[in-house]
Order: C-alpha cells, then structure tokens, then sequence
C-alpha cells in the first residue's frame, strides 16, 4: 500500500476568508489567537512526545490532535519554531502501533477506535512533509493503521449499521462519530495515493446517510436517535469530503447548523461540534460559511484564556484537558488557512 510523498505544505496562511469583507476583519486577531494557542500547547507537551493530561496519559488522539494543530497553521515537521515539537510527536505516535495495527498508548480508553483514526489521519496528513527517515517509518506504519480500519468496517452488523465503525475493532454496530473520524482518514489517505477502495468510502458514505434525519435535515448519533450539532456537523462534512456538493442533504445539514449554533463551552460536545462544524461550515463556502465563522470567531476570540488555551469543555470533554479543547479551538480556527490538506475545498 504505496503512499504518495507530497510537497510541504507553506508556512504563510493564505486565508479562503480574503474575499469575505465580513470575515477578512478577523484575520489579525484569529492569527494572533492561533499565536498565543499554539505556544500554549507546546509548553504542554510531555518527554515521551504525548500532550496527554493527567486523566488520560500516553493520548494518540490528544498528541495526534495537537501535532495537526501546529500543521494547521502553517507549521511543518523539523523547521521554525515548532518543528522539533511536531516530529517530538510524530515520532511517538509511531511509537504505539500494536501487532494488530492499531495506534493507541499504553493507556487506552474506551474507545481505542477514536484515538486509532484520529492518529491515522494525523499521519497520512503529515506523510510527505517529515525527513526521509521518518518517511519510512510511516510508510510501515500507515498501511497497517489502514488496514486495521477497513477490517473493522467489514465486521458483519445490522444492515442499518454496516460501512460504520464504533468504539472497538470488532464492534458490532456503528456511530456516527467514530465512523466520521475513521472516514476522514480513508479520504485523506486515498487523497495521498494510498489504496483504499471506493466500495469502502461508499459503504462508509451509506451508513452516514442512515443516521440523517430527513424531518429536520440533522444528522444522529446511530439511526433513528435524534439530531444534534456535533453529529451534523459530522454528517455534513463527511458528505462534503466524499461528493456530495450542492446536495439536498448537505445543504439541509447546513440550515439545521446555522439554526443550532453552539455558545456555551459547557454545552454537549461544544468542541466536537465546533470542529466538525467548521469543516462542513467551509465545505459548504459562501453565506453558510461566512455566518458560522462569524459567530465562533467572535465568541472563541472572547473566551480564550490568558495563557493561550481555551477553556475545557463540560461532561465528557472535561475530561481530556485543556490539551484537547486548545488543539480542537485551533483546528476549528484554522480551517480557512487552508494549510492541511484535509482543509482543501
């Protein structure tokens, strides 16, 4: 499973939000948000290469999230400020593959799934920007993290929940969430020339168009169970990424959002939400994009704490640190730099 080696990305932010009078106003004070977010977040970082917090040590997801973090902004492995920090930890998620291909720490959650396809995407976002030798150490690596995603996807479920993934390798059923974080891995790594086959994004694309709601135009967590943010925001982008562009259920997806936008840090899954939204929120451009970004522009520049982070989120985002919710702010914030390939439209 070959992987195509890509040019570095450029360290200038050249923002999407240029041609929007509305949003180009932000462009100063997000930039130096980003700033202060970034420096935050390599002060946080362990020996071992992780960003984990004390709850949850030796993190794939966290240190995955953060390392596409610091990639969002224009930074690359092994130059400028932040290069040693980003191949610090790269090197560690590497670190953690197991002999049935997945990447998870010493202290799995869970849902090794989730830290598994985070770090899968942050590798196959980051392949061709490291140093020769590093390069050969994901060429090994990625196409056994793959693999581990696609044999889960064939696990034999309910017609509703098959071409979905959830919390475990062999699970029996599919979410919306894990499926949206391993979905986004198969298209950046079918993006970067690796072998995945249509049949598995279009499995994949089917299960997603199960969980959606006609009634209100959202997406739910599994089949039937209601609508939410942080899953239509899934939804949307996961449709976006894979096609399906000036679709009905894009542009419904989009509406329900726009309806629904977050405003407490403390509410449900306010981080997951804000990330996914903003992808799809882009996907879909014009007057849908320009009225998300000004709403989380506006209140994200207003609740970043002193210290560059931004504060932790509540239920079960509290858990994961103020490591998750920075590098979770940063990637929402970012999205118009256009600096991860997975940003592009």
């Amino acid at each position: 499973m070959a992987i195509v080696v890509l040019v570095g990305l450029p360290a200038v932010s050249l923002r999407a939000d240029e041609t929007s009078p509305a949003l180009a106003q932000f462009d100063d004070p997000v930039d130096k948000s980003l700033d202060k977010a970034l420096a935050f977040l390599a002060k946080q970082q362990q020996p071992n290469g992780s960003f984990s917090p004390a709850q949850i040590p030796d993190s794939t997801a966290i240190a995955s999230l953060s390392i596409m973090a610091f990639l969002a902004k224009g930074h690359t492995p092994g130059a400028g400020p932040y290069g040693d920090i980003i191949n610090k930890g790269v090197d560690y998620v590497l670190t953690t593959q197991k002999p049935n291909g997945m990447l998870t720490g010493t202290n799995p959650t869970n849902g090794p799934m989730y830290a598994h396809a985070i770090s899968t995407l942050m590798l196959s976002e980051v392949s061709g920007m490291v140093d020769e030798a590093r390069q050969k150490k994901i060429d090994k690596v990625l196409p056994l993290a793959l693999k581990a995603i696609l044999s889960a996807q064939q696990v034999k479920k309910a017609p509703q929940m098959q071409g979905g993934w959830r919390y475990d390798i062999g699970s029996g059923d599919s979410d919306i969430s894990c499926t949206g974080w391993a979905l986004m891995s198969l298209r950046s790594a079918r993006n970067s020339g690796a072998t995945v086959a249509k049949e598995s994004i279009d499995q994949a694309v089917q299960f997603i168009l199960n969980c959606r709601m006609p009634v209100d135009g959202g997406f739910a967590y599994q089949p039937g169970s209601g609508s939410g943010l942080a899953r239509t925001g899934t939804g949307l982008l996961c449709l976006e990424l894979c096609g399906k562009h000036d679709d009905k259920a894009t542009a419904a997806a989009g509406e329900w959002i726009l309806k629904h936008l977050p405003s407490n840090v403390a509410g449900e899954f306010f981080y997951y939400s804000l990330y996914y939204s903003s992808q799809g929120m882009f996907q879909l451009g014009g007057p849908s994009w320009e009225k998300w970004a000004t709403h989380m522009y506006q209140f994200m520049l207003k609740v970043q704490q002193a210290d560059g982070s931004w504060p932790q989120g509540g239920a079960n985002e509290a858990q994961v640190g103020l490591c998750y919710s920075t590098a979770m702010g940063v990637l929402a914030m970012s999205v118009s730099c256009r600096q991860l390939p997975i940003y592009q439209r």
